[in-house]
């Protein structure tokens, strides 16, 4: 019996499934380019509407076309969608660009040529780096020329025939397997002309070590350079540019002077002078110090009493003047008198020892600190009072057994024997020591000379002389010196040969 057709609707039916068994069993047909659902069916004709059938009668269904073995029927295939195709894996990126060259300059300088030098990447990467391309351009325009074929491996290169006396830019780029890096570039654009003699600053001597001035002294700084043609000069302070209201500066051919009227303690700094032609700059700098008298000591305290002695303890000053302290000095004052008195100078320690004080008195002290330009203008006074208490002993000197330096006579030079000729004066001389000054008498031949006038004795720091006035030969015999004191006695003698004239 066949079964009644129904009128085609919009709706669409479900897709039937087809048995696994089926589709294994099928033939592998050569695959063909899938089509959409809309493309494989054709667009149907809207249906005619059909009377309603009458009681009994059968409805009768549309006829589909032949379905081929293995495939499904039409209706099935434009129901069910088709998948999309799976996305494919994107490759891995092989490596990434290095970052820019660094520190790129020039290095030298000619009519038509420039001498580049430059550092490697910070961030090279793990691609590595392959090589350096260096490009130029005019000033002004955007059109970079390759300065050379390929890639350098180096970090310097020269680039020649260039344009005397035009302004180019340069950039170096970095390059791997991933590409260019960004272009290092130099800060302005140079002029291609001959640098005469290099820029070159010469510091002197007494500049190389810090300058140190007082508050209130001048400044004046002349530093020679040498540069053709004539360089550009820069000074800066820390590394910020001058105050030209506090700080001259006057540049000539060869030099350039700094002069600062009246320094101040904000004037201490690092001075930095910058001479450049082009790229190509040398720099030096100076140190100056501005110093100044240092503050009052800090908490100046009495820190113990004992005997007659006090212990002091006080603090550095908070302001040193700009360089260090050197000491100290401690003053004492009874305050009965207010008289101050110096105890310790250039002390260099922050606490003392003030003794040899005087019992039943009270004292009070006062630091002042000190640095190379001197004592701070204020002191730092003791809060409290050192009060030195009677002890009611009394001192009894120690008593010492005088030293006996006396000595008995000594002669530490005799008299030598002696032949003169009668008429001309004649001395005899010898020396002695002894403790008290021994008592001096002269003999001859045993008998006491010193009342006669024919002689004369002296005596000078125990030096002894006898001077014999125009003997004659009966002058001639011993003379004898004798030396005498409390604690003994001593002689010398010699003879006297006394020789007529021829």
């Amino acid at each position: 019996m066949t079964k009644p057709m129904l009128p085609k609707t919009a709706e669409k039916k479900p897709a039937e499934e087809v048995p696994a068994d089926a589709v294994a069993d099928a033939p592998v047909e050569a695959k063909e380019p899938e089509v959409s659902n809309e493309a494989a069916v054709p667009p149907a004709e809207e249906p005619t509407p059909l009377a309603p059938p009458a009681d009994g009668e059968a409805v009768p269904m549309e006829e589909a076309p032949p379905v081929k073995e293995g495939e499904l029927p039409a209706e099935e295939a434009s129901s069910e969608p088709a998948p999309p195709p799976e996305p494919e894996p994107e490759p891995e990126p092989v490596g990434t660009p290095s970052s820019e060259p660094t520190g790129l300059c020039v290095d030298d300088i000619s009519d038509t040529t420039i001498s580049l030098k430059w550092r490697t990447p910070e961030k090279v990467g793990s691609a590595g780096i392959d090589g350096y391309g260096v490009e130029y351009c005019k000033e002004g325009t955007d059109e970079w020329i390759p300065a050379f074929e390929g890639l350098t491996e180096r970090t310097s290169v020269i680039i020649r025939d260039l344009p005397t006396g035009e302004r180019m830019q340069f950039r170096v780029r970095a390059f791997n397997v991933a590409g260019p890096s960004p272009p290092a570039t130099l800060p302005q654009a140079i002029t291609i002309r001959e640098i005469m003699q290099r820029p070159k600053i010469w510091i002197p001597r007494n500049l190389r070590q810090t300058l140190i001035k007082k508050v209130g002294e001048t400044v004046n700084l002349v530093i020679p350079f040498q540069g053709k043609p004539r360089p550009k000069l820069t000074w800066t302070k820390n590394g910020e540019p001058l105050d030209p209201k506090h700080v001259s500066v006057r540049n000539s051919d060869t030099d350039s002077i700094l002069f600062i009227r009246k320094t101040e303690r904000k004037d201490s700094g690092v001075y930095e002078l910058q001479v450049q032609i082009e790229n190509v700059e040398d720099k030096a700098s100076v140190t100056i110090q501005i110093v100044d008298l240092p503050g009052a000591p800090q908490n100046l305290k009495v820190a113990d009493v004992w005997g007659f002695n006090v212990a002091l303890e006080w603090k550095p000053p908070k302001d040193n003047g700009n360089c260090d302290i050197i000491g100290y000095t401690i003053q004492k004052a009874d305050k009965k008198t207010m008289e101050w008195y110096t105890v310790f100078e250039q002390y260099r320690r922050t606490n003392c020892v003030v003794s040899d004080l005087i019992m039943g008195n009270e004292y009070i002290f006062r630091v002042f600190s000190m640095n190379m330009v001197g004592l701070s203008t204020e002191p730092c006074l003791s809060k409290d009072s050192a009060y030195i208490q009677k002890t009611g002993i009394m001192y009894k000197p120690p008593s010492y057994k005088d030293h006996d330096f006396s000595e008995a006579p000594k002669f530490t030079r005799p008299l030598v024997n002696r032949s003169v000729i009668s008429g001309y004066n004649a001395t005899l001389s010898c020396s002695v020591r002894g403790i008290p000054k021994p008592k001096i008498t002269w003999y001859k031949n045993k008998m006491d000379i010193s009342n006669e006038a024919k002689y004369r004795m002296f005596s000078e720091q125990g030096v002894l002389t006898l001077e014999i006035r125009k003997p004659c030969p009966f002058d001639g015999g011993v003379y004898t010196c004798k030396a005498v004191n409390a604690s003994g006695e001593d002689t010398v003698e010699c003879k006297l040969e006394v020789r007529p004239r021829e």
